[in-house]
């Protein structure tokens, strides 16, 4: 069997019945069936998070979803895309002919929630354009990227509102774990451009010590943080609500970047909207 006969094998043995009024109920007995294999793994709801039509296949939508599990009474949110055409429902959607994988293409937009002062990095809140980021500053796309977006909003504050999400990478960057917090009491404390030198740190990705990297923060940035401070229950609880909100808005990998609520792929949108001199 070729590799396209396996896809489309592979789609159609996924792709279930589905009434025309789709109710959280018959999404919930979809995972069930077609997506939860682990019996182990309880599905207890569902949130659709956003609704998209695909303009090139008149007739399919894709649903941005997040199952509600129950893993050994442990609480689990995880995201699924569903396709949807009348009666047909299908976890993948691909245009051979495109090259395109419209799971792999699409997030939701941006809630409102996500605007709120206590991510606001740089810029006002009342800004013509607003920023979110989702970023680990060991990571190098990231490196390379959001400095820039930063350097632009804090020149730039009636023109962007930044938003800034900490996503660490942990078993890539395991010195991240410690770096955001440092950085989250940095922000707590006003001191934004601490959060933006740390992303020219120089510092293995792999310690973990968290002496030595307070000692390189300090060296680097000149941000004095005791380690209380930076293990406090509060400290720890922000970071994980930031990976939560990454996981509602499906968010895998750093750098994400929407930009007036869109995801911005490309990762260079706010450039166009800078002010022209």
């Amino acid at each position: 069997m070729s590799l396209m006969s396996k896809l489309l094998m592979s789609i159609i043995v996924a792709t279930a019945a589905l009434n025309a009024n789709m109710s959280d109920g018959e999404l919930i007995k979809y995972f069930k069936r077609f997506i939860v294999k682990n019996p182990s793994v309880k599905v207890t709801g569902v949130e659709v998070m956003d609704i998209r039509k695909i303009p090139e296949h008149p007739g399919w939508e894709a649903y941005l979803t997040n199952m509600k599990l129950d893993y050994n009474g442990k609480k689990i949110s995880a995201p699924q895309v569903v396709f949807v055409n009348g009666t047909l429902l299908s976890p993948m959607l691909v245009d051979v002919k495109r090259g395109m994988n419209y799971a792999k293409n699409l997030k939701p937009k941006v809630p409102l929630t996500i605007y709120n002062d206590a991510h606001l990095l740089f810029g006002n809140k009342d800004a013509k354009h607003k920023i979110v980021v989702f970023s680990d500053p060991q990571c190098p796309f990231c490196m390379e990227t959001v400095p820039d977006i930063m350097k632009a909003a804090r020149e730039h504050p009636e023109t962007f509102a930044l938003y800034y999400y900490h996503l660490p990478l942990k078993r890539i960057h395991p010195v991240s774990d410690t770096l955001v917090r440092v950085m989250h009491v940095a922000q707590e404390k006003g001191k934004s451009d601490v959060v933006e030198k740390l992303y020219s740190l120089k510092i293995d990705a792999g310690e973990t010590n968290m002496d030595k990297i307070l000692a390189a923060v300090k060296k680097h940035s000149g941000f004095v943080v005791s380690k209380a401070e930076v293990d406090a229950k509060a400290v720890k609880d922000a970071i994980k609500s930031d990976e939560e909100a990454a996981a509602k808005m499906m968010v895998s990998g750093t750098p994400t970047i929407y930009v007036d609520g869109e995801w911005d792929k490309l990762r260079n949108k706010y450039k166009s909207l800078i002010p022209k001199q």
